[in-house]
């Protein structure tokens, strides 16, 4: 019997997609997310993508006057923006896409349903999965360990603009040191920002293994998402 493909969910944050500009979505930096993103489904990676919507609006700081649940929700629909515009650059690639939304909008999306996203991707389609979990105060890093477990994906792949999870921020401290490996009780224990506490409580307790990188790297992504060794490995034991 021939193993089964490797599965993954790749958590995208929204800033990747607006490079230097910092807010927007960038033609360069999208075109190449998504150049290593098809050489990774083409390896024969079954690949989900949670994407964020911090390049177009962050609902905890959308603006004075907002209460948190409505500016939430503004963030949740930039995700969707996100993720039409990611499945416009996949699929002008050959890449057969489906975007998936936790809020239901029949012209734009798919509403997302746990058996249906599995079976698109048995199918050999990237699914995008926008509008975080279609509920206010959650993170889209919440949201990502959630539809994760759901798929039942081997790994969690956390693209960010650093090397993986330092003993301290290497933005401050030029003598941070980075981890090959890292234990979710160790990460707790040291107050390492990986990712919010809902998120990884819950990735800790479902046993997914999570690797954070540095995607802005040419050649990252395609290895993370072939399962090379690449920025730090985080899992329940090491």
């Amino acid at each position: 019997m021939e193993p089964s493909p490797r599965r993954v969910l790749l958590k995208l944050s929204g800033e990747i997609l607006a490079g230097d500009a910092r807010f927007g979505i960038d033609p360069h930096s999208l075109a190449r997310v998504a150049d290593e993103i098809v050489q990774g489904a083409r390896a024969g990676t079954q690949i989900g993508i949670v994407i964020g919507g911090g390049n177009l609006i962050r609902g905890a700081s959308a603006g004075d006057g907002l209460d948190r649940a409505t500016a939430d929700s503004m963030g949740m629909l930039g995700t969707v923006i996100n993720a039409l515009a990611l499945q416009a650059a996949l699929e002008v690639r050959g890449i057969t896409t489906r975007v998936l939304s936790a809020i239901e909008m029949r012209t734009l999306a798919e509403l997302y349903i746990r058996r249906r996203a599995i079976r698109h991707l048995e199918k050999g389609r990237i699914v995008i999965l926008a509008a975080g979990t279609g509920h206010p105060y959650f993170t889209t890093d919440t949201a990502a360990v959630l539809r994760a477990v759901e798929i039942r994906a081997d790994v969690l792949l956390k693209a960010t603009k650093v090397d993986g999870v330092f003993t301290d921020d290497p933005m401050r401290n030029p003598a941070a040191t980075r981890f090959d490996t890292l234990s979710y009780l160790e990460a707790i224990d040291r107050r390492l920002n990986v990712m919010d506490r809902t998120a990884f409580t819950m990735g800790m307790d479902n046993q997914l293994p999570l690797v954070v990188f540095n995607v802005t790297v040419p050649g990252n992504l395609v290895r993370a998402l072939k399962g090379e060794t690449v920025g730090t490995r985080v899992a329940v034991e090491v």
